[in-house]
């Protein structure tokens, strides 16, 4: 079973977009009738307390998630059997450099620029299923030095963690370790060099995750 050191061995991150509708909305995005995602390489893994590197020319978003680690292969999995398949959770940020997003939307171009760059997936520890009492009430939040930028529940997903993964493994076979990261809620914003990112995962009321980065300029090639 995938475990701790997931962030080490992950196969795959699969990310899954505007599986909020208020910030689908924020963004002047539709809502979607069916989940999307798109893929980030797994070089873009930072761990707690590693810096987010902001690119030059590049205006960085934050959106906090809440991430499925697969524990068990499967390919064409139902809903109803998803729960076999997972091996725990993860809280994780999916950094986003918008301008270039912006860009690559309006040309019908892939995402894999602005979602890719290195430090661009920042993970937390390994959270034990039974950690969470219920994936449909989880509480995410992230502050910016200490300012509340989002505060949402998942609750407000559209789609279902069983759903995601039935979806998902219509398309690829899911395997041990793959992150799947399932959406985030309202108040996405811009991070700056310089400032102190951190977020939260609470369940029932009992907080779970926290986790801190700093943020940097890229540095540059020695």
């Amino acid at each position: 079973m995938a475990s701790r050191n997931f962030i080490h061995s992950g196969r795959k991150i699969i990310a899954i977009g505007r599986n909020f509708s208020e910030h689908a909305k924020e963004l002047g995005n539709a809502v979607p009738k069916s989940p999307f995602f798109f893929l980030k390489p797994t070089s873009s893994f930072i761990s707690n307390g590693q810096a987010i590197e902001v690119p030059k020319g590049c205006e960085v978003h934050h959106e906090v998630e809440l991430g499925v680690v697969i524990g068990k292969d499967g390919r064409d999995i139902s809903a109803k059997d998803a729960h076999h398949h997972i091996a725990g959770y993860t809280l994780a940020l999916d950094m986003t450099a918008r301008n270039l997003q912006d860009q690559a939307k309006k040309a019908g171009l892939p995402w894999s620029a602005a979602k890719g760059y290195d430090t661009f997936t920042p993970v937390g520890e390994f959270i034990a299923k039974d950690a969470i009492q219920d994936t449909n009430d989880v509480d995410l939040s992230l502050k910016i030095d200490g300012v509340t930028k989002q505060n949402g529940n998942t609750r407000d997903m559209i789609f279902k963690i069983p759903s995601l993964i039935e979806y998902v493994s219509t398309i690829m076979k899911l395997q041990e370790g793959d992150v799947i990261l399932t959406g985030t809620p309202a108040g996405v914003g811009r991070v700056l060099p310089g400032e102190t990112v951190t977020c939260e995962l609470a369940s029932k009321g009992k907080i779970v995750s926290q986790l801190r980065f700093p943020v940097i300029d890229r540095p540059n090639k020695a």
